[in-house]
């Protein structure tokens, strides 16, 4: 049965036409041309390229701004299946979802047409900037300020692991201000060109096979003006939120398309792999931890959709709710899959022909950001269960 028609009770007739376009040009760059890029030290210029102008990077931005009026449910299946084919674009949670939905919802008329039509037609790139080195989990301890200095704004602090300011035009940055009635540092988000006097970056050496780099980030006194920052100073959380439901929905997405292409060549291997007198495939040791896997990957897909469709549906609330269990179900299960797909395919899992060693790391970081899993079972435990913080 198709991918489409499974999909059909749950994603409309428009839908399963965009997952399988996508799947196709997915699968025309594929994990060879990931892989290519990587050693080369490039960046996925041409898959970015094309998808934009498909209309696939921009299609949950309004149309009024070049987007395809679509919502979170269509961007998060297009990163699922370039995942699929082997070729994610990471980017993707940050520029269109984070940025974009950020600035669609909360920013001002002329933020929207100096942003949204690049963005959409992938010409323009953003990256968003949260963490911090002594924050950790803790978004109550971020320490960047931004203070007021006539009609301009002062940024001072440091970022880390920020994904591909190398290549964006400029970095959405969570900084705190102070609120003027209680004295007490609230959110705010603001635009900072890359090329913004004080605002430097450095590359943090990871080890992970991946074409977009981190970097830790350095504002020392950047000046900003008042158009810099995003939405209301007084409604922070509101809009960081707005940013972040959509950035585990997206990971979570990341996540699938992983699990799902590991597991893909395990099961193509299990079916021509022959050592005695029938393929691996047909052992219930090989093939029962396979079927679990693609058991908890389509699990946490349902969840995935879900956390989407109560997030275009405008639930902030419960999108928050189904998006955490979303992202942990999706990390959880894809670390699983990649696992079992290794060791299916024993000492060729660590090969260079096979090309499923790199993905033993980059399993892991859907575990671990954009958010913790157990910061997610902390955020389950106190705000669904109703039991008491640790801390």
């Amino acid at each position: 049965m198709s991918t489409a028609l499974r999909n059909s009770v749950i994603e409309t007739e428009e839908q399963c036409a965009l997952r399988a376009a996508v799947a196709a040009l997915g699968k025309r760059y594929g994990r060879e041309y990931f892989t290519r890029v990587v050693a080369e030290g490039r960046h996925t210029d041409e898959l970015w390229a094309e998808a934009a102008g498909l209309g696939y990077l921009g299609v949950n931005l309004p149309e009024e701004y070049g987007g395809g009026g679509g919502g979170i449910v269509e961007l998060s299946l297009v990163l699922e299946e370039l995942g699929a084919a082997g070729c994610p674009l990471l980017m993707m949670v940050v520029s269109p979802a984070i940025c974009g939905t950020v600035i669609a919802r909360f920013g001002t008329d002329e933020q929207k047409r100096a942003w949204l039509p690049g963005l959409a037609d992938g010409s323009r790139t953003m990256a968003f900037g949260i963490t911090e080195p002594d924050a950790g989990s803790n978004s109550h301890r971020i320490t960047t300020t931004a203070r007021r200095d006539g009609t301009d704004w002062i940024l001072t602090g440091r970022k880390v692991f920020v994904s591909g300011v190398d290549i964006a035009d400029a970095t959405l940055i969570v900084g705190r201000t102070e609120d003027a009635r209680t004295g007490r540092l609230k959110p705010c988000l603001f635009l900072v060109p890359r090329d913004a006097p004080g605002f430097g970056r450095s590359p943090i050496p990871m080890e992970l096979a991946a074409p977009e780099k981190q970097f830790e980030l350095v504002l020392d006194d950047v000046r900003l003006p008042a158009d810099a920052l995003v939405g209301d100073e007084d409604a922070g959380l509101l809009q960081l939120f707005a940013g972040l439901n959509p950035e585990r929905i997206m990971t979570a997405a990341f996540a699938l398309g992983m699990g799902r292409y590991a597991l893909e060549r395990a099961v193509d291997y299990a079916r021509t792999r022959q050592v005695w007198k029938d393929p691996i495939g047909a052992h219930q040791a090989i093939a029962h931890p396979l079927a679990q896997a693609h058991i908890d990957l389509e699990c946490a897909r349902l969840m995935t959709q879900k956390a989407a469709h109560l997030y275009d549906a405008g639930d902030d609330l419960g999108a928050g709710e189904a998006a955490n269990m979303a992202k942990y179900a999706a990390g959880e299960a894809a670390v699983r899959a990649v696992d079992q797909a290794v060791h299916t395919l024993g000492g060729n899992g660590l090969t260079h022909e096979y090309g499923l060693a790199s993905l033993i790391t980059a399993a892991r970081v859907a575990r671990i950001a954009p958010v913790s899993r157990e910061m997610i079972l902390n955020y389950v435990s106190h705000q669904t269960l109703g039991l008491p913080k640790s801390y």
